[in-house]
């Protein structure tokens, strides 16, 4: 996780920031947290939200007020991405994988061919 990960996830917008980022009303992100699209943290009984709970409420918001998706359609999209996020960090670690197993057969074949040179 890099630091740009760690610092999207830690909690440090109160309910009053975020509703008027988003031009939304409070009870409304209470509303979504009860549903489950975001779960903020709690630090003294006090909502403490993450830019990624900014970045998955703006999507909320887009989804339900500009494209008229009701909260089961968000529910599915955000389970949706999830998944696809998490795929996505799969295929990279195996790309990875691969490109390094490539470089190992390359090396392989290099040593060998040296190794022919000097026989």
């Amino acid at each position: 996780m890099g630091k740009d990960e760690r610092d999207k996830s830690r909690p440090v917008y109160m309910i009053s920031v975020v509703s008027k980022i988003l031009e939304v009303h409070p009870q409304t992100l209470r509303m979504y947290e009860r549903e489950g699209f975001v779960c903020p943290q709690r630090i003294n009984r006090q909502r403490l939200y993450s830019e990624e709970d900014m970045e998955t409420l703006n999507l909320v918001i887009k989804l339900t007020k500009e494209l008229g998706v009701n909260r089961a359609g968000v529910d599915i999209i955000l389970r949706m991405r999830s998944r696809l996020v998490g795929l996505q960090r799969e295929f990279e670690s195996m790309a990875s994988l691969l490109d390094e197993d490539i470089r190992m057969q390359f090396k392989e074949r290099i040593a060998a061919i040296l190794q022919d040179d000097y026989k």
